[in-house]
């Protein structure tokens, strides 16, 4: 028997931001004319919408609320459609939705990151707006899950094998989008606390400048902070004296290794300015006066730094912050986003200068000073720069002169101290070596030395030469060891830096420093570096004084491989094999030696890394440039001998 009256068209339930307007639409069938009338329902108050009696009912979302249409004839026969659901999204991201919508789902909330000990209860979130309405589906490593087709996925009780890759897909008639993809970890870092997928901190000390002061402190502070921050289970990049180009490639690396949950530092000692909020970075080759365009933007560091997805960010200032040159043109830089993970420590307050600490053959800044003191104390970072400002301030030779000061926008309390637990990405062998692997040469007379490459910058290594143990038939052993080729000598002796050799004695046993050259600038090789060994001894059956000589190459590409630490967003094909803690030079040092005019001697064999490929960058000066940093990338390599910068 027929129904007296029927719905032929259900209205359908819709997700929109506040303000939008649409339309729910009720269509049903009688044998009379026949009668509509909408009804609302919002919480537990169910109510009749006044004047609402037509088919259609026209809505300006303000609120999420229920509603049903009543339907009746002349001979009151009733009929309720089904209950809608209008939900609205009181708050979305600028441009959401886009100006030509048409009803297509658009994602405004992604699932996030998890961590949940076995059997502790796990729920990720997913939300799209749609008309009509999404419905939703979520898929762990690929695979559907048959039972989840809720916005909120809920595990009351979780297992080991539900660890994995998780993604929702929001559809509707319209099509189809695909959340973020993200990682739950069950069992395998705990619980109720923070972690990071990875630490990676880049620091450059600026020291020696071609138009400007020299500065003290840079090396030292750029040292002791690399070491406290590997004990922190960082991967370090330490850098001294770098020009605009060289800076911009540093830069650029750093911000490829980083993603998502990594935590990172970056560091700066040398001369700096500040101008209306804005801070610069001076390199090394920075000209008398100097402008934005001849220094390195810190805000724009930073919005590439979130742009990884990074869990915390850290930018650390140890420069002045006074503004000199008032008649330059401030860059446009877009205001950050607020995912409140950003910290600012500046070494001194606005308008302020930074001041160094004699402290023996080196200057320390103040602010390393105390830095170093609470760095390693388990505790949310800002409230341990909160302890480094309260020592800055108790200290009488600055009073008066200079504070710290700190900006943050971090909501939660996360710590340097905090354990690494890596994303799938991420889980390679992680050393922590310091130096190369040692290689060992034979002069003619048969005596062995071993050579020993001992890192202390990422850029500023030191070759040691230590004679094994010696012959019966010489005596009087003695070692030199220098650079061959005048290019190489005329390099490192403009680039040479004073007292460091007395660093070198805080890692490295005395006895292992007998014979030791340092290479510095290592972004600045050219060509392959030739060594010298001269051994002078006496053959104590003639009492004759011999000398013999023989040469070792470093190829070019290792030493100039920097920045060789890993990076999870490359894919496996291009990523660098394991190497040091922080940044090695390779274990493949390939060493050919020539003792006396004899044929090549192979010492030693194996890969470099893969030397990436040019890219064009624009000429233009980075504070007037508003494309990728990431273009900048390998100017230094095309760098030639003599240039300042590409």
């Amino acid at each position: 028997m027929q129904k007296a009256v029927s719905i032929t068209e259900q209205p359908v339930s819709v997700s929109v931001p506040v303000g939008y307007s649409f339309t729910l639409r009720c269509r049903a069938q009688g044998h009379t004319s026949l009668q509509y009338q909408w009804f609302c329902q919002y919480q537990s108050d169910c109510h009749l919408i006044p004047g609402a009696t037509n088919q259609d009912l026209p809505i300006t979302a303000e609120q999420t609320q229920l509603y049903t249409c009543r339907v009746n004839d002349l001979h009151r026969n009733v009929v309720f459609s089904d209950w809608v659901k209008v939900e609205v999204h009181q708050c979305v991201a600028r441009g959401v939705p886009p100006q030509l919508w048409r009803g297509e789902p658009v994602i405004v909330l992604n699932p996030s990151e998890q961590w949940v000990e076995v059997g502790q209860p796990l729920q990720l979130q997913c939300a799209a707006m749609g008309v009509p309405a999404p419905s939703y589906q979520w898929y762990r490593n690929g695979n559907l899950l048959e039972q989840q087709k809720r916005k909120k996925l809920r595990i009351t009780h979780t297992k080991a094998s539900d660890s994995g890759t998780y993604l929702c897909c929001a559809s509707n008639s319209h099509g189809e989008r695909w959340s973020n993809a993200v990682d739950v970890h069950v069992g395998t870092c705990g619980s109720g606390k923070f972690f990071a997928t990875d630490k990676i901190a880049l620091l450059v000390g600026n020291n020696c400048y071609q138009h400007h002061p020299n500065l003290l402190a840079p090396v030292r502070d750029v040292f002791e902070l690399s070491r406290l921050l590997e004990h922190l289970d960082f991967q370090v990049v330490s850098l001294l004296d770098l020009n605009k180009a060289e800076m911009a490639t540093a830069v650029s690396g750093f911000l490829q290794l980083l993603g998502k949950g990594v935590y990172a530092i970056f560091y700066y000692a040398g001369h700096g300015y500040e101008h209306l909020g804005r801070n610069y970075m001076v390199p090394v080759d920075a000209p008398q006066p100097y402008a934005p365009e001849n220094c390195i933007s810190v805000q724009r560091i930073l919005q590439k730094m979130q742009q990884r997805q990074t869990a915390l960010n850290i930018i650390l200032l140890d420069t002045c912050r006074k503004w000199y040159n008032p008649g330059c043109a401030l860059s446009q830089v877009q205001p950050l986003e607020p995912w409140g993970n950003t910290v600012y420590g500046y070494s001194t307050s606005e308008d302020a200068e930074a001041y160094e600490l004699q402290d023996g053959e080196f200057s320390s800044g103040i602010f390393m000073k105390y830095l170093k003191k609470h760095i390693l104390q388990e505790k949310k970072v800002t409230h341990m720069l909160e302890d480094v400002l309260e020592d800055i301030g108790r200290d009488p030779l600055v009073t008066g002169k200079q504070v710290m000061e700190i900006k943050h926008t971090l909501k939660e309390a996360r710590s340097l101290t905090d354990p690494i637990c890596p994303s799938r990405a991420a889980t390679e062998h992680r050393r922590h070596s310091k130096e190369l692997p040692s290689r060992t040469v034979t002069f003619p007379c048969g005596l062995r030395v071993e050579l020993r490459f001992l890192r202390l910058f990422s850029n500023l290594m030191f070759v040691c030469a230590r004679p094994q143990p010696p012959l019966a038939h010489i005596t009087e052993p003695q070692l030199l060891l220098q650079l061959a080729g005048t290019d190489a000598v005329a390099m490192q002796r403009e680039n040479s830096l004073e007292h460091v050799e007395t660093l070198l004695s805080l890692v490295y046993k005395r006895e292992e420093l007998d014979c030791v050259l340092q290479l510095c600038a290592l972004q600045k090789m050219q060509t392959d570096v030739v060594l010298q060994l001269n051994l002078h001894y006496i053959q104590p059956s003639t009492k004759q004084k011999t000398c013999e000589s023989l040469q070792t190459t470093l190829q070019k590409s290792l030493l100039r491989q920097f920045f060789s630490w890993r990076s999870d967003s490359q894919p496996d094909s291009q990523q660098a094999p394991a190497c040091t803690g922080s940044v090695c030079l390779q274990d493949a040092l390939t060493l050919s030696t020539d003792p006396k005019g004899q044929g090549p001697l192979s010492a030693g064999s194996g890969h470099s890394l893969p030397s990436s490929s040019p890219s064009n960058f624009s000429s233009e000066p980075e504070e007037n440039d508003e494309s990728d940093l990431g273009k900048l990338c390998l100017a230094l390599l095309q760098t030639g001998p003599g240039q300042d910068r590409p």
